[in-house]
C-alpha cells in the first residue's frame, strides 16, 4: 500500500527538519549528554513552539487534538536529527493524562513545552529522570505520579540517561489498555528518522571515500549492502504510516520492530562501510548508531512486538 503525505504535512516536515538542521543538533546531543540540558531544553521550546507536542493534546487543554500520524511524521524528523530528551514518553504520557481528572493540571504545560515528562513501566528504568519536570510510572493499578528519581545509570547511548524512579506516589488513573500504543508508534517513527539519517550519511561517506583510485560507492558489494538497508527502511514507512492510521496495537507493534530492526540492519551497514572511524565518539555517525540500537528495545523488544503481531493473528 502506497501512503502519500498531503501538502500541510509535507509542508510540517519541511519545516522540522529546517528547524532542527539549524540547531546543530550534534552539540545539543553531546551536552545533553554530560547532563548539561540548557540547549536541549532551548531546543524543546522552538519544537512546542512548531506544535509537536500539541499533537497528542486534546484542544481543550490547549493543544491540536490526537493526531497520530502528523506526530509520527514528527517523531520521523526528531529521528533524522537524533534530538535528546523524553520526547516519545512527554507525548505518551499527554495520550494518557488525557483520559483523567487531572488533565487540566499537566497538559497545557506540556502542549506550551513549559514542562516535560517521562514515564516507564512500573520496575524498568527512566529515560531522563533527572531532567524531566513530571515523572510517570505505569504500575498494575494505574498511571503513578513517581514522588522522585534515583542516580543517573548509563546507556549504551550516552544521551539516553536513565534513573530509577522512586516507588509509590500519587495515583492519577486507572490502567489504560492503550498505554503502549502512541509510545511505540513515535518509537517506530523516531527509529525510521534514525536509519534515513545513517543511510544518508554513509551514501555520501562512500561517495568521498576512495580505494584503488575510485569511489568506495562504486563497488557492487557496496551498493547491495544500501540497497538493502534502503529497502528495508522504505518498507518500514508505510508500516509506520498505516500504524498511525489505524492505531491498532497489532499495526503499531509490526510497525515498531520492523522500522527497528530496519534502523539497526542500517546502523550495522554504516559501522561496516565507514570501517574505525564509526566507532569514535568524536564522529558524529556515532550519535545515530548508538541510537539505533537503544531504540531497537525501547517500549519493546523484537520479541515482544512480534508476539503481540502473532497473538492477534
Amino acid at each position: 500500500m502506497r501512503f502519500l503525505l498531503d501538502p500541510e504535512q509535507r509542508d510540517f516536515a519541511r519545516s522540522l527538519d529546517a528547524l532542527l538542521a539549524a540547531a546543530g543538533t550534534p552539540a545539543v546531543i553531546r551536552d545533553w549528554s554530560r547532563g548539561e540540558h540548557g540547549r536541549g531544553r532551548a531546543l524543546w521550546s522552538r519544537l512546542a513552539e512548531a506544535g509537536v507536542f500539541a499533537l497528542a493534546v486534546p484542544e481543550e487543554y490547549e493543544g491540536l487534538g490526537l493526531r497520530p500520524v502528523e506526530l509520527a511524521v514528527a517523531f520521523v524528523e526528531l529521528g533524522r536529527h537524533a534530538v535528546p530528551g523524553p520526547l516519545v514518553e512527554t507525548v505518551a504520557t499527554a495520550s494518557l493524562l488525557a483520559g483523567t481528572g487531572h488533565a487540566k493540571r499537566f497538559l497545557p504545560g506540556l502542549a506550551a513545552g513549559e514542562s516535560t515528562a517521562t514515564l516507564t513501566r512500573e520496575g524498568s528504568l527512566a529515560l531522563d529522570g533527572d531532567a524531566a519536570t513530571h515523572r510517570f510510572s505505569l504500575s498494575p493499578d494505574g498511571l503513578r505520579l513517581a514522588p522522585g528519581h534515583g542516580p543517573v545509570r548509563g546507556s549504551l547511548d550516552p544521551a539516553r540517561r536513565l534513573t530509577p524512579l522512586l516507588p509509590g506516589g500519587e495515583l492519577l488513573g486507572p490502567p489504560a489498555p492503550h498505554a503502549l500504543a502512541l509510545a511505540r508508534l513515535t518509537t517506530a517513527a523516531q527509529a525510521l528518522g534514525v536509519g534515513l539519517a545513517l543511510l544518508d550519511r554513509t551514501v555520501t561517506y562512500v561517495g568521498r571515500r576512495t580505494q584503488f583510485g575510485v569511489p568506495v560507492g562504486s563497488f557492487q558489494a557496496v551498493r547491495h549492502r544500501l540497497a538493502d538497508a534502503k529497502i528495508a527502511l522504505e518498507f518500514a514507512r508505510p508500516l509506520v504510516l498505516g500504524a498511525a492510521l489505524t492505531m491498532a496495537p497489532a499495526d503499531v507493534a509490526a510497525a515498531k520492530v520492523t522500522a527497528c530492526e530496519a534502523a539497526y540492519t542500517t546502523a550495522r551497514t554504516a559501522l561496516h562501510l565507514h570501517g574505525a572511524i564509526g566507532y569514535t565518539d568524536e564522529y558524529d555517525l556515532s550519535l545515530w548508531l548508538t541510537k539505533a540500537r537503544a531504540l531497537r528495545t525501547a517500549w519493546g523488544t523484537p520479541r515482544e512486538c512480534r508476539d503481540d503481531v502473532l497473538g492477534a493473528a
